[in-house]
């Protein structure tokens, strides 16, 4: 598919490039085999980074690539092209782990930690859900107690990605339990902390490239440095960052698309019957048609969001609005892919059921579909 790149420099078009070499020849052949083994292939992170690419978007004296949000738009869309459990992995590390210690933590913890992370040397995740507590922030249940210079974290973790292969994680916890979403501080915690464990490994329906952990604390003791941003504000801090993540999400959504509609096409085109490719008749054309349409208008919606972030203009309606559109468009373009293909697409050596499994993500993660147009619906002054 031709893509509207009149906006886009010759740097971009060259990381488009360089991006979708890379993905043909280290992602696509293993994004099968890492489905199945329910595997993240962790020797790409220092390959990415070694590339430059998780450095994309973090200033250059602390080992980052510099960049645009339309940069890694463009980094989103690539990889989750060639594995959408795959992509979440980086994207976790990235833009919510690596994120919030370049927005929020002390220089000294950016020292420590970035460098390293941005090579691809540390893996970091995000551990903010729990059993009863997604969407609903203010429910959170671990708790931080301040003792001395130090930290105490009791609690559990549900649902993290990156949770069994991370070397470190930015921890929300609860520091003014009576404050709910107000009084919710960050922590850097190491792997080897006393106190913190993988409870449990989760098997998912999709996305199974990425591995997810339900994480436990007990009596886990952290230095007051560790603490990420301002107490008890941390977390609302963080909510600009996470503003991001829904240009992120639609950027992968559109990646997953891409791949399943490319897929469709070329099945149309060789798969025969009633003596002509089924490419020929009406209903598969106009459904093809309406996929390449739907991709465009997603796609220049997601840069649209990260035109305005990078141009430091508001951006949260653009960014609610991408999410919600991209996220939603993939699930129906990929119904019709395995549609379209029948029942070879039905078997588990079929690229599209993996696309299947996978597309449904996008639409509950960074914020629901329902959230997304309360959100619009609040920028609209309802």
């Amino acid at each position: 598919m031709a893509e509207p790149d009149f906006y886009l420099s010759d740097e971009q078009r060259e990381l488009q490039r360089a991006l979708r070499e890379f993905v043909s020849k280290e992602i696509a052949p293993i994004a099968a085999e890492c489905d199945r083994q329910e595997r993240y292939p962790v020797d790409l992170f220092p390959r990415l980074g070694g590339l430059g690419y998780l450095g994309l978007g973090f200033p250059e004296e602390l080992g980052g690539s510099g960049g645009s949000n339309l940069d890694y738009a463009i980094l989103c869309e690539e990889l989750a092209y060639g594995s959408g459990g795959i992509a979440l992995g980086v994207y976790v590390h990235m833009a919510l782990a690596c994120a919030a210690i370049h927005a929020f933590a002390s220089e000294e913890l950016q020292k420590e930690w970035l460098p390293a992370a941005l090579r691809g040397e540390r893996i970091g995740a995000w551990a903010f859900a729990e059993a009863g507590a997604g969407s609903d922030a203010g429910s959170i249940a671990t708790r931080a107690v301040a003792d001395g210079d130090e930290y105490v974290l009791d609690g559990s973790k549900l649902f993290i990605t990156n949770g069994p292969i991370a070397d470190f994680l930015i921890v929300v916890a609860s520091t003014a339990p009576e404050q709910r979403i107000k009084g919710l501080s960050l922590f850097l915690v190491e792997r080897d902390r006393p106190g913190f464990k993988v409870a449990t490994s989760l098997s998912k329906l999709g996305v199974r490239a990425s591995e997810m952990a339900e994480l436990v604390f007990e009596s886990c003791r952290v230095p007051a440095a560790n603490l990420v941003g301002r107490l008890h504000r941390g977390f609302l801090d963080s909510l600009a960052t996470l503003t991001l993540g829904r240009i992120a999400s639609s950027a992968f959504a559109i990646g997953v698309a891409r791949a399943a509609y490319e897929a469709t096409l070329a099945h149309a085109g060789a798969r025969v019957q009633f003596g002509q490719p089924i490419g020929g008749f009406q209903a598969v054309r106009f459904g093809i048609a309406d996929m390449a349409v739907q991709i465009e208008a997603a796609r220049l919606l997601c840069h649209r969001a990260a035109i305005a972030a990078d141009r430091g203009l508001p951006h949260s309606r653009e960014a609610s609005m991408a999410k919600l559109h991209a996220t939603e468009t993939c699930t129906r373009i990929v119904e019709r892919a395995l549609h379209f293909h029948g029942a070879s697409g039905f078997m588990s050596d079929s690229p599209i059921q993996r696309y299947y499994r996978d597309c449904k993500v996008f639409e509950l993660g960074e914020g629901s579909s329902e959230l997304q147009r309360n959100m619009i619906a609040r920028e609209l002054g309802l």
